[in-house]
């Protein structure tokens, strides 16, 4: 809350000059935090942290919608690799025959991994185009 010193003017513009500056730095750093989140953690928690929930939701569950269709076309590619060895006797597999068995896949996993991508690129761009507001002091001692 800023208070007001009726009695001297340049006093009370002082303190409503220094709360501008704390506000702003406090946005800066929420939304410094916010774009770390997205970043370096997981797309999408950003925008929670930041309160955006639905949009920071959804970008959350593309993810690992995305992570799961990567996971299902890596095994799917693997898997007749993986039953010849076993059958095979030998449970030796080089990485030489891994590639070799991901080459059916390759179209469909570099479009799992390019959507991937996009969906982060946009939960970072996402917050840094979004403009933060300050919390007034019944906001902050809730």
């Amino acid at each position: 809350m800023v208070t007001l010193c009726p009695n001297d003017p340049a006093k009370s513009k002082q303190k409503l000059g220094a709360n501008r500056k704390i506000e702003g730095k406090l946005i800066v750093n929420k939304k410094i935090s916010a774009l770390l989140l997205s970043a370096l953690v997981l797309p999408g928690l950003g925008q929670f942290y930041l309160g955006r929930k639905v949009i920071g939701g959804i970008l959350i569950v593309l993810v690992n919608l995305i992570l799961l269709l990567g996971l299902f076309v890596l095994l799917r590619g693997l898997s007749p690799l993986i039953a010849s060895q076993i059958a095979g006797g030998a449970i030796k597999i080089s990485p030489t025959e891994v590639m070799k068995s991901l080459d059916d896949t390759t179209g469909f996993g570099k479009a799992v991994l390019a959507s991937f991508f996009l969906v982060w690129t946009f939960s970072v761009v996402d917050i840094l185009r979004v403009k933060v507001e300050p919390q007034s002091d019944m906001e902050g001692h809730s």
